[in-house]
């Protein structure tokens, strides 16, 4: 039989420095391991990857593209297209945190009762990755 125990997302970054910046100042994240390519972010019990997406290479094929294929898994477009749904305690008290930091989804975000017992709250990181926080209604 097989347990699944836990799930950690991983980001794409152009620039792991500036996100592991971001994710510090701004998120309340602290990095418990960092290098150029790859970093590991927690906050409280949540662990957070981030890893590079550096390549540019696609910028320069785009009239032979059909003959020569992105195919890296690393090109810098990539960068704001991952999303990852967080699990928190508290998430009123993350939103009044977040709205004073700025990266609430948009101006308008504010966190929604879902039909499906969840309240959510949506943010943006440094690259446009989609973290939604929720919280499990009782």
């Amino acid at each position: 039989m097989v347990n699944f125990k836990n799930s950690i997302p991983a980001l794409p970054a152009v620039s792991v420095k500036k996100a592991v910046d971001f994710y510090q100042s701004k998120m309340g994240f602290v990095a418990r391991h960092q290098e150029e390519s790859f970093a590991i972010l927690v906050r409280g019990s949540v662990e957070i990857h981030l890893w590079q997406a550096c390549d540019k290479s696609w910028k320069y094929r785009s009239l032979a593209l059909f003959l020569r294929p992105i195919w890296s898994g690393a090109e810098t477009f990539i960068a704001g297209t991952a999303s990852c749904r967080v699990e928190v305690i508290g998430i009123d008290v993350l939103y009044l945190e977040y709205k004073a930091q700025g990266v609430l989804h948009s101006e308008h975000s504010v966190v929604e009762e879902q039909y499906w017992g969840h309240r959510d709250l949506a943010t943006l990181d440094l690259y446009g990755n989609l973290i939604t926080f929720y919280e499990v209604v009782n």
